[in-house]
């Protein structure tokens, strides 16, 4: 690729990042849209905003990025959980090593590539790009010892850096287990594999087996049972023969006349609708036997249950212990937070989890090798004279118009892999659900695992080795060579990658801070469907997606900072501008539903240290290609160096992420004890995991206050028409606490408070006068 296609496909996405940034700094102004921008702060808030005319409205601004940057540590952890201040440390972490190495590299070693070889160089923009890689450097060249100095300074602050977050998130972790609110997860266990007999219900052995092996501890349990849609409609049938059984016993007033209906389509009567006579109803009981044994609810138990402990550690010792023999008997892990439950899969049958596993990374591997047809044609368009060569119908592209091939070479390819990979996140979602988590965040986390080994093989290998199978087929065929033949092509793809951080990145982050999807469906519900805002439905911050997109653009920049220097300013740029869109993102847009801890954290981590080898093997490959025998021998110490890490972070810091320390635990023990505080939480934990919520429970809605002109076109109050009266007309039931709370004044998150007050007192004179009218009281 040259540069010139470089700069084509670097000004296109430049030019839209801008635009979808002033676009947001303008449409986050509206108040139509703030249940878009602002769906957590309004979600937590219940008010509504007024819909006043102010031209700053329109104009674009930066202080969105102000009030981002502004934000402290301890502001994010309390708004959005320990796992936003988790990926937040994940950015700063890649934007400061990234930093360092676009110094080194790009002033060190870029220029060393550029005069690598006695050539005649051409203007700038008509170079090709492999000017500037390590494929430009000569064999033998006592420069490279440079290349090895730098790799060194690299691994070793990484590493450094690596391990401060890593003890930074742990303790994060520990304060978050010692929380002001205590978490019912603490106390109680999950039991699966509960074994089932005739004789008792698994009410009573779950009873009697912790009763017996823990009863210092055990406090009581809650049975679960089947729930899915299936079980659901049957659920909901034998509801509805139990009302029909006791709808039977009643009697029926035989001085009812039959109901006409008039259909909807041809307009004709139908009297089809007839009330039975109660002579007719009463006989048929005993046709239509429904004894309660047919309804019991025990056939609808499952071999799961939560079993609640009086201590925290008590709960501990019960997770952690073997129970049985038998370790698919009575199988126990600490319960997720009541919000964290994933119902639908809690009742799957322990023994059948291992075939679901097999199942969904058989069907992932599946879908990885199907994926591999459009990135190999992709990476193909990035090379045409290649391409051209199998493929004679392409033969009239290099023809074309000089713009029009860099448009292609430059833009085109990433653009179109960006489009395929739209689809992967909700696959893989899809197999990590089939797998049988028990909670959200586990169902989320194991899909964030699949989307990222899913792109460093597609974007990251398939993409190398695509560029080499138009070359030669035989890459793999030996495989202590691999070193050598990624040393080979990984500088040539080089162009790709960098074209990918700005399609990818750059644009992505726009069209992330913009939430298309968001707008499209808010215009629709608002708009065209003309149906009320829901302040509950605020979407969570998709650590699945995005996480694995991080860590692909911090593998590309490890990989390509001593071979290709050219890509990390333009990575710089993605994880400072990241940094502040999903700081913005955390605080304003996504709300936080559960929170696991941290436990994102080992996968920053194992990816780091896999990104760090695999640059140290490349490297190693590339000095053995360049006949340097000392930087490749310095090479090997840095490779053990760097597994030694990784094993003394994971025996000091792994374990913390999985399991909770017994004696902050016991000290959180006695500390409830002694303040009095350990009754009022076993009260709690009556309430919470409740599976089946009553839908016939009357729902408290927030009051929600309104200045100005509604959607309906009525200036209703605090409860809105009471459907007898037009919209605009008050309900009449305003108690006298109602009328004398105060009045809160609401205005914009982004703008200040408006002198209005005038125009609302013109307004409820204008009402006023109206109202008198209607009653006849004023003409």
């Amino acid at each position: 690729m040259k540069i010139s296609a470089l700069l084509t496909s670097a000004g296109i996405n430049i030019g839209l990042s801008v635009l979808f940034l002033s676009l947001y700094s303008v449409l986050r102004k509206q108040p139509a849209n703030v249940r878009v921008y602002f769906g957590r702060r309004i979600s937590e808030e219940h008010s509504r905003l007024r819909e006043a005319f102010i031209l700053e409205r329109f104009v674009p601004s930066t202080g969105w990025i102000v009030k981002a940057l502004r934000y402290t540590e301890e502001e994010l952890l309390a708004a959005a959980g320990l796992d936003a201040v988790a990926f937040n440390r994940m950015l700063v972490f890649s934007t400061r090593i990234f930093s360092l190495a676009a110094l080194l590299c790009v002033f060190g070693i870029l220029p060393l590539h550029y005069h690598g070889q006695n050539i005649q160089h051409l203007r700038i923009p008509y170079e090709d790009l492999d000017i500037f890689t390590i494929g430009n450097v000569e064999k033998r060249s006592r420069w490279l010892w440079v290349h090895c100095l730098v790799l060194y300074i690299i691994s070793g602050v990484a590493c450094i850096l690596l391990y401060l977050e890593f003890r930074h998130i742990a303790r994060l972790r520990l304060l978050h287990l010692k929380r002001a609110t205590p978490n019912p997860g603490q106390f109680t266990v999950l039991v699966r594999g509960i074994p089932k007999t005739k004789k008792e219900s698994c009410s009573s052995a779950v009873d009697d087996f912790f009763t017996k092996y823990h009863a210092s501890s055990y406090l009581f349990h809650q049975i679960v049972y089947k729930t899915g849609k299936v079980q659901k409609i049957m659920t909901g049938a034998k509801k509805a023969c139990r009302k029909l059984k006791n709808f039977t016993d009643t009697t029926v007033d035989q001085s009812c006349k039959a109901i006409t209906y008039r259909c909807c389509l041809c307009g004709a009567s139908s009297n089809s609708f007839q009330l039975l006579p109660t002579d007719e109803v009463v006989p048929s009981k005993g046709k239509v036997d429904l004894d309660d044994s047919s309804l019991n609810i025990d056939n609808e138990e499952c071999a799961a249950a939560f079993v609640f402990f009086k201590t925290r550690y008590g709960a501990l010792v019960a997770s952690d212990v073997l129970q049985t023999s038998n370790p698919t008997k009575w199988v126990t892990d600490l319960a997720p937070e009541p919000n964290d439950v994933y119902w639908s899969n809690i009742w799957l049958p322990y023994k059948q989890l291992w075939i679901r596993r097999i199942a969904t990374l058989l069907g992932s591997v599946v879908f990885m090798l199907l994926f591999l047809a459009p990135v190999t044609f992709i990476n193909g368009l990035s090379q045409l004279d290649q391409l051209q060569k199998r493929l004679p119908f392409l033969n009239g592209i290099l023809k074309q118009p000089h713009h029009l091939v860099q448009l292609i070479t430059g833009y085109l390819p990433s653009v179109i892999l960006q489009i395929f990979l739209y689809t992967v996140a909700p696959i893989m979602m899809l197999f990590s659900t089939l797998e049988g988590p028990i909670s959200h965040s586990e169902r989320k986390r194991s899909a964030c695992c699949k989307v990222l080994y899913f792109l460093i093989w597609n974007v990251f290998f398939v993409n190398v080795v695509s560029g080499t199978v138009l070359k030669q087929l035989d890459f793999f065929s030996s495989p202590k060579d691999i070193p050598v033949q990624l040393a080979k092509v990984i500088p040539g793809q080089a162009s790709f990658f960098i074209t990918y951080v700005l399609t990818s990145g750059w644009a992505s982050l726009s069209s992330e801070l913009m939430q298309l999807f968001g707008l499209i469906y808010n215009f629709i519900r608002k708009y065209v469907l003309r149906m009320k805002e829901d302040t509950e439905f605020v979407p969570s911050f998709p650590y699945h997606t995005e996480v694995p997109k991080v860590l692909l653009f911090g593998l590309l920049g490890f990989t390509c900072s001593v071979l290709a220097p050219l890509i990390l300013p333009f990575l710089l740029v993605y994880f400072f501008l990241g940094y502040v869109v999903y700081r913005n993102q955390l605080l304003n847009v996504y709300r936080t539903r559960y929170d696991t801890g941290g436990l994102y954290w080992p996968i920053i981590h194992n990816t780091v240290i896999f990104s760090l080898v695999l640059t140290q093997i490349i490297c190693l490959g590339i000095f053995g290609l360049k006949v340097s025998p000392v930087a490749a021998g310095f090479t090997i110490p840095l490779i053990i160096f760097t597994l030694l890490f990784n094993q003394y972070c994971r025996t000091r810091l792994l374990p913390l992420f999985s399991t909770f320390p017994a004696q902050n635990l016991i000290d959180m023990d006695r500390e409830d004890e002694v303040s009095g505080r350990m009754e009022h939480i076993h009260h709690g934990l009556h309430t919470a995991y409740c599976q089946f919520p009553d839908p016939e429970e009357d729902v408290q809605l927030e009051e929600i206050r309104t200045v100005g002109n509604d959607e309906d076109g009525g200036g209703c109050s605090s409860g809105g028409s009471n459907g007898k009266g037009s919209p605009g007309e008050p309900n009449g039931k305003e108690t006298l606490e109602e009328q004398q709370q105060p009045r809160r004044d609401l205005s914009h998150p982004t703008l200040k408070g408006l002198p209005v007050s005038r125009l609302q007192n013109a307004v409820r004179c204008v009402t006023f006068l109206i109202r008198l009218q209607k009653r006849g009281l004023w003409s």
